[in-house]
């Protein structure tokens, strides 16, 4: 359900790193050129043209785009040339920061990602900043938060569909009272969610909305609105519905006063590969527009173009 467009016949990547670097050269930069190139070439395609570019011309790809491109329309054209677990790594290393923590994007990659790429995540973030993910997640956090998350990104979950309908029975039974008791930090609660199958997980909410009358989410709405139980309910829906989290990342991000940038372009970035079609389905359902109509009253310019280009329109 990805959204990219990639032509027919796509140049050979000497081709691409070529006109790339003709983007670059003379006074200005050519950004149409770039964006009708890097938005419509695959993961592998991308990492092609930065082996050749690397190559051919001794210099980074990703510096040169650097040093031609500005503000957010730069942010979405790096973001989206790097490879996921590179770019899953830089957003997890900004989350943990002091000024630009954000625990919701820890959230996001530790319950959107299967397990491997979860764990060629933490390879990356490794190589690049000489320490691990949990250490720095453990580091920046404390209490409950810390009892959620570090499991979370700890964890490689069972990838497969084997569902065992008995233990999901007993285990929606265990949820449904630790939530009446309102012991939402309570360890088989955090373990329940953090080890279990997303197969196994669906199976017990599911059986947790028939036989209780309510989704656990909308209990633990009812219950309070503190960050922990923000963030518990993030995971559950990440694990469970990813689309719907990111249509709300995404209409948080458009309807705010003053468009939120940084989350608008994470979503495209990191989804347009993986299940964009059906985010832009579940916007339209929610808010009775296309994602792309959206995005296009509430940016401009090349960065507008980009993110458009990414969900699919314009020319591959």
């Amino acid at each position: 359900m990805a959204s990219l467009k990639v032509p027919s016949n796509v140049p050979l990547p000497e081709e691409d790193a070529e006109q790339l670097h003709k983007a670059f050269a003379g006074w200005g930069t050519n950004e149409k050129l770039i964006i009708s190139i890097l938005a419509h070439r695959s993961s592998s395609q991308r990492s092609l043209i930065r082996s050749v570019y690397a190559a051919t011309y001794n210099e980074d790809l990703l510096k040169a785009l650097d040093k031609e491109l500005s503000s957010d329309f730069e942010r979405a054209v790096m973001l989206w040339t790097l490879d996921s677990a590179e770019r899953d790594a830089y957003l997890a290393k900004e989350s943990t920061k002091m000024f630009t923590k954000n625990n919701w994007v820890l959230v996001e990659i530790a319950c959107t990602r299967s397990a491997l790429e979860l764990f060629k995540v933490k390879q990356a973030y490794q190589a690049r900043y000489k320490k691990s993910l949990e250490e720095d997640v453990a580091q920046h956090t404390s209490g409950d938060l810390r009892k959620l998350l570090l499991p979370l990104v700890s964890t490689f979950r069972y990838e497969g569909d084997e569902v065992n309908m008995m233990l999901a029975r007993s285990e929606a039974k265990l949820l449904h009272e630790k939530v009446s008791e309102k012991a939402f930090n309570d360890d088989d609660f955090i373990r329940i969610l953090t080890t279990r199958s997303k197969a196994q997980l669906r199976a017990t909410l599911n059986h947790y909305n028939n036989e209780y009358g309510n989704a656990i989410n909308k209990n633990l709405k009812e219950a309070s609105d503190d960050e922990y139980l923000k963030l518990l309910r993030a995971a559950i829906t990440c694990l469970t519905y990813p689309e719907k989290h990111f249509e709300k990342v995404l209409r948080l991000a458009i309807n705010k006063m003053g468009t939120d940038e940084w989350g608008l372009t994470r979503v495209v970035t990191t989804r347009t590969e993986v299940d964009m079609e059906r985010i832009k389905e579940e916007y339209q359902r929610r808010n009775s527009i296309p994602l792309d109509r959206a995005i296009a009253k509430d940016t401009s310019g090349d960065y507008e173009d980009m993110l458009v280009a990414l969900l699919g329109h314009g020319d591959a």
